[in-house]
C-alpha cells in the first residue's frame, strides 16, 4: 500500500523561512507560486527570461530575476520547465549557483530517471508533482479542495528531504485530500505509460468506431456526438473518479449496464496486454528516451511536426471540423 500524506502529516515550518525560487512561471509555476503565497510562504521569487511569464509574475506581485540569479538566491528551487528544456538550463544556469543544503524540487521524474540531469550529492532532490493542470491546481486551492499530488524523494542529503517535500505539497494544497508517496521512477513510468499506452489505445477505439459506423451509413455528426462531442464520456470518467471504474456503471440504464458488462466479459484483452507490455519495456529500458532525445537534438521535431500535420488530415479530424461548424 502506498503512503498517503495529509495536512496533519506535513509541517510548513520546514519551508516557511526559506527563499523559494520558481523556475518557469507557466501555468503550473504561477498556480503553485500563488498557492504557496496564500499558504503563508513569503519569500517566493521567480526565475524567468524576459517574456510574457516575466511580465505576468511582476503583475502578480513577485520579484522576478534571471534564472541564474534566482537560483543563487534560493534555498529551494522549483524546476517547472518542460522536460526537453530543463537539462540544458539546469546545467548552465542553475547548477553553478547551487550550494550544499539546497533543495531542488521537480514536478516530473523524467530527467532524473533517465539521468539527463545528475544532481550534485550534497543537495536534496525531491518531487511534488500535481496530477492536475495548472489552472486546476489554482482553482481547487481557492475552492478549499485538493488537487491530486505525488510526492517523492530521490536524494536525501539533509536527512529531512521527505518532510520538506510534504511541506511543499501542503503549501500548494496537495495534502488536503492526500498526497501519494512515489519514487521518481514511479512517476516517470506512470506518466509515460498513460501517454504511450493508455491514450493511444483510446484514440484507436474512437477512430475505429468512427470508421466502422460511418461506413455503415450512420451520419458522422451523430457518430461523433455519441462518441465524445456530447461530453458524456467526460461525465462517465468523472463518475469513475468518484465511484470507481465499474462503480459508475449503475448510473447508466439497465440496457446499457447489461451491454457494457457482457461485452466486457466477451472481449479478449490479449492484444492490449501485449501492446501495453511492449510500451512499458520500451519506456523502462530507455529506448523511448533515446528516440525522443534524437528527435529533439537531431531532427528538430520534424517527425513530431509531420505526425501532428498528418493527424489533422485524418478522416475523423476532418469530420470533427465539419461537425463543429454544423453543431456550434
Amino acid at each position: 500500500m502506498a503512503k498517503i500524506y495529509y495536512d496533519s502529516d506535513a509541517d510548513l515550518s520546514y519551508v516557511l523561512d526559506k527563499t523559494i525560487a520558481i523556475i518557469g512561471y507557466g501555468k503550473q509555476g504561477r498556480a503553485q507560486a500563488l498557492n504557496m503565497r496564500d499558504s503563508g510562504i513569503k519569500n517566493i521569487i521567480i526565475g524567468s527570461r524576459h517574456d510574457e511569464s516575466f511580465d505576468q509574475a511582476n503583475e502578480d506581485g513577485f520579484q522576478v530575476y534571471s534564472i541564474e540569479d534566482a537560483s543563487k538566491m534560493a534555498d529551494i528551487i522549483f524546476l517547472l520547465l518542460p522536460d526537453e528544456f530543463a537539462p540544458e538550463i539546469y546545467e548552465k544556469q542553475i547548477a553553478p549557483g547551487l550550494e550544499k543544503g539546497n533543495v531542488v524540487n521537480y514536478a516530473s521524474g523524467y530527467n532524473i530517471t533517465f539521468k539527463h540531469i545528475v544532481p550534485q550529492a550534497d543537495i536534496d532532490v525531491v518531487m511534488v508533482a500535481p496530477r492536475m493542470i495548472g489552472e486546476g491546481v489554482r482553482d481547487m486551492y481557492l475552492r478549499k479542495e485538493s488537487s491530486p499530488c505525488f510526492v517523492g524523494v530521490e536524494q536525501d542529503a539533509s536527512g529531512c528531504a521527505l518532510e520538506i517535500a510534504k511541506a511543499l505539497a501542503k503549501a500548494i494544497g496537495g495534502t488536503r485530500k492526500g498526497s501519494i508517496e512515489v519514487s521518481f521512477l514511479d512517476e516517470t513510468m506512470l506518466d509515460l505509460m498513460a501517454e504511450q499506452g493508455f491514450w493511444p489505445l483510446v484514440y484507436h477505439v474512437f477512430n475505429e468506431t468512427f470508421k466502422l459506423e460511418t461506413s455503415k451509413g450512420h451520419p458522422e455528426e451523430a457518430v461523433l456526438m455519441e462518441e465524445y462531442l456530447s461530453k458524456e464520456a467526460m461525465y462517465m470518467m468523472e463518475k469513475a473518479a468518484e465511484n470507481g471504474l465499474f462503480g459508475q456503471v449503475p448510473f447508466h440504464s439497465h440496457t446499457s449496464q447489461f451491454g457494457q458488462l457482457t461485452s466486457f466479459a466477451a472481449f479478449d484483452p490479449t492484444p492490449i496486454r501485449e501492446f501495453l507490455a511492449k510500451q512499458y519495456e520500451n519506456i523502462r529500458n530507455g529506448s523511448f528516451a533515446e528516440v525522443w532525445d534524437k528527435e529533439l537534438k537531431v531532427n528538430n521535431l520534424s517527425n513530431l511536426d509531420a505526425m501532428i500535420a498528418e493527424s489533422k488530415e485524418k478522416e475523423i479530424s476532418q469530420a470533427e471540423q465539419r461537425a463543429f461548424k454544423s453543431l456550434r
